[in-house]
């Protein structure tokens, strides 16, 4: 791989930690830099929507063949329709130089990671399980039932964040994003997305060495 092709960056996080917030304002903030994986559904189009636009918009049979020949990254099924990341789309992305977001959950990250293995993993999660308990309280919008559900939730997630490359404390937005950003930029130069470069560099070098060019 070489640092002219773009990466597949994975963010997950808690319900309420503040990852929806961290990539809208990291979209906003550099348009041309980073890109929004758009995902494919079968659930009906609501007015204004696009398809390509806000969802890839599937029948139930389109969005099973596509599970069948494997043209999903993940998917899953949630109140009666299925969501997943189409393959295609994201490999079109990073071939064209583009780094790619995925807003997704935990189990459809680690799948993420076993088809992109240089994958960039980012966890989003408050400094404490305090204040996460605090924000979801705090939304107003939710009964206690619902908010018990999600910590319990939350608990299963905090099991697998050893899994991710990077843990972003959501305790202050305008740094969290920053944060981000910069990890995002200093990947590209990481060894192991550069091996072509060295390579080639190598090879010149190599050539020089041995006195083959004057």
């Amino acid at each position: 791989m070489d640092n002219n092709q773009g990466m597949v960056i994975v963010l997950s996080g808690f319900s309420g930690a503040g990852k929806g917030t961290i990539m809208k304002h990291l979209l906003s903030e550099h348009p041309t830099d980073y890109f929004l994986s758009i995902s494919a559904t079968t659930r009906g189009k609501r007015e204004g929507e696009e398809d390509g636009r806000e969802y890839f918009f599937k029948t139930r049979e389109e969005f099973e063949d596509m599970i069948r020949n494997h043209d999903l990254l993940e998917y899953a099924s949630f109140n009666q329709n299925y969501y997943g990341t189409p393959k295609q789309y994201v490999q079109q992305l990073i071939n064209e130089g583009k780094d790619v977001i995925l807003e997704i959950e935990v189990q459809g990250a680690l799948q993420i990671r076993k088809i992109f293995p240089q994958a960039l993993l980012l966890f989003v999660t408050p400094p404490s399980g305090n204040i996460l308990k605090e924000r979801l309280e705090g939304r107003g919008t939710e009964e206690p039932e619902v908010v018990a559900q999600r910590l319990a939730i939350a608990s299963r997630e905090s099991l697998l964040m050893e899994q991710y490359d990077y843990i972003i404390v959501n305790d202050d937005l305008d740094k969290a994003v920053s944060y981000v950003h910069e990890l995002i930029q200093s990947e590209h130069g990481r060894t192991m997305r550069n091996t072509q470069l060295i390579d080639r560099i190598q090879n010149e070098l190599a050539v020089f060495a041995k006195g083959e060019v004057k």
